[in-house]
């Protein structure tokens, strides 16, 4: 079997948590596909004593346990020690870099990423110091653990890894894709809904103009909800402008540059008894 384009090891004193989200949906098509390989390691495989200690009270007082050196640290250097290469290793931190798209599509990149989950008042920070780690952080708020954020990291990255999603396409037009910004709206059948109908830019076969409508949408949408973002968008190209000919004053409609494959259209409903079509989630 080829080797998977991306490795992920978790520790964790928690495994059993990852167990339902690897065994569903896209990620679970992609480890069966041999695209992702998703290993657990449980950190109180390296703690020592009859009672497998991997925390104690903190030094100087104060509520809660802290995650002791000891065991962290021979964990993590066993796990590197593997396979090649060591890895990217990441701990999971409120105190962390913010998780963005531009830092997951680099981690997309590499061969191989290992995860550090945190627990109780976090880490003692000798861990730090020794193994030299990225600090991540997905939110400005606190998590039980860093489970939970190392499935964040898990599923933003592998979704961009090439064969995982059906369509390849999907993750660049998508939120925060190639063009930044939030992504347009979008509809599907029916075509009205409590009086709510489809715009009907899109059932007119206008990929031109559908392209135009989705980007000036994704622009209004970003400018409402996220204005922080509006600045890294891509520009709206405007039609190129050609002079008019004397022969023909037949306008020439705009066509804006892009490399995305034409959406399907969906023109009206199928009739009752013509219901064989599927539509699918890819999810």
């Amino acid at each position: 079997m080829a080797q998977p384009l991306l490795r992920i090891d978790v520790l964790t004193l928690f495994p059993a948590l990852f167990d339902g989200f690897l065994s569903e949906s896209i990620l679970k098509r992609a480890i069966e596909n041999g695209l992702v390989d998703v290993r657990l390691w449980n950190l109180r495989d390296w703690a020592e004593g009859k009672h497998r200690q991997v925390d104690d009270r903190p030094f100087g007082g104060g509520p809660g346990m802290v995650l002791m050196a000891p065991p962290v640290v021979a964990s993590v250097e066993a796990v590197q020690a593997l396979a090649e290469p060591k890895g990217r290793l990441i701990a999971l931190t409120p105190g962390g870099r913010p998780l963005d798209q531009g830092w997951v599509r680099t981690l997309a990149t590499e061969p191989r990423l290992i995860l550090l989950c945190g627990r109780y008042e976090g880490f003692d920070e000798r861990i730090f110091e020794v193994l030299e780690p990225e600090l991540l952080s997905v939110g400005d708020y606190v998590l039980s653990g860093g489970e939970v954020a190392a499935m964040v990291v898990i599923d933003a990255t592998m979704r961009l890894i090439p064969g995982v999603l059906g369509d390849a396409e999907s993750a660049q037009d998508e939120s925060f894709g190639l063009e930044g910004g939030l992504e347009y709206p979008h509809y599907t059948r029916p075509r009205l809904f409590r009086d709510r109908e489809v715009p009907s830019v899109l059932l007119g076969g206008d990929h031109g103009e559908i392209r135009l409508w989705r980007r000036s949408q994704s622009r209004e949408r970003t400018a409402n909800r996220r204005r922080d973002l509006v600045d890294s968008m891509s520009p709206l190209v405007p039609p190129k402008s050609k002079s008019k000919s004397k022969s023909s004053s037949q306008k020439t409609p705009p066509i804006l540059p892009t490399t995305a494959s034409p959406e399907p259209l969906i023109l009206d409903d199928p009739a009752p008894d013509d219901r064989t079509g599927r539509l699918e989630r890819n999810d």
